[in-house]
């Protein structure tokens, strides 16, 4: 069987594929990098995390799905997903001692590694809108899969908010998938699934 040799150029344009330079999967990426910041090795990353500020005064909230394959229908195991929200200030506040690109991301990060079954699976507090900022509400999300760069996909946004026009509704590129999300009641918290499909509307994607 012929290897593939695979170079990531992190914040580069291109990245090298069996000595040939291809455009990086999902084109420019402003602070992707801060996936790699992570405080836990991606290879010890559990399927699950709990953002700092989940046993905080506010809308607690768990956010679970699969990732599939470009097939769309074989669960993808070892896909790292990073994702950073705003505080209930609305503001990306980070932690003292934080450094690197995830301080622009503030505190409120999680890492999680898909498990065999390509399920993941996080718990927050449901972010608050920026502070007399008409955006939707969101959580920003970014995707390491194995051999390939990062890439962002859509945002996760929550169906019911208010701020969440027609207009916006319509400018998403489903980027993954579709990422507005349906939030219940579960267990005295709010709850929401959503599978994830890689390359799906994504540039560039090999």
């Amino acid at each position: 069987m012929k290897k593939m040799f695979l170079l990531l150029l992190t914040g580069s344009s291109h990245f090298i594929v069996n000595g040939q330079s291809n455009p990086r999967i999902g084109g420019s990426c402003e602070d992707c990098e801060a996936i790699y910041e992570s405080p836990i090795a991606f290879e010890k990353l559990s399927w699950t995390d709990t953002l700092p500020d989940f046993n905080e005064p506010g809308p607690k909230m768990v956010i679970s799905g699969k990732i599939y394959q470009a097939d769309k229908k074989t669960p993808a195991a070892g896909v790292v997903l990073y994702v950073y929200h705003t505080d209930q200030t609305g503001k990306y506040t980070p932690s003292p001692d934080q450094k690197g690109h995830s301080r622009k991301h503030g505190r409120l990060q999680g890492w999680v590694k898909t498990n065999q079954n390509g399920e993941y699976k996080f718990y927050t507090l449901k972010p608050a809108h920026y502070p007399g900022n008409q955006a939707p509400a969101h959580i920003h999300c970014i995707i390491k899969e194995p051999n390939k760069n990062e890439y962002w996909i859509d945002e996760f946004l929550f169906d019911d908010d208010p701020v969440l026009s027609a207009d916006e509704r319509k400018r998403q590129e489903k980027r993954g998938g579709n990422g507005i999300v349906l939030l219940q009641q579960k267990n005295g918290m709010l709850s929401a699934e959503r599978n994830i499909f890689l390359g799906m509307n994504i540039p560039n994607y090999l």
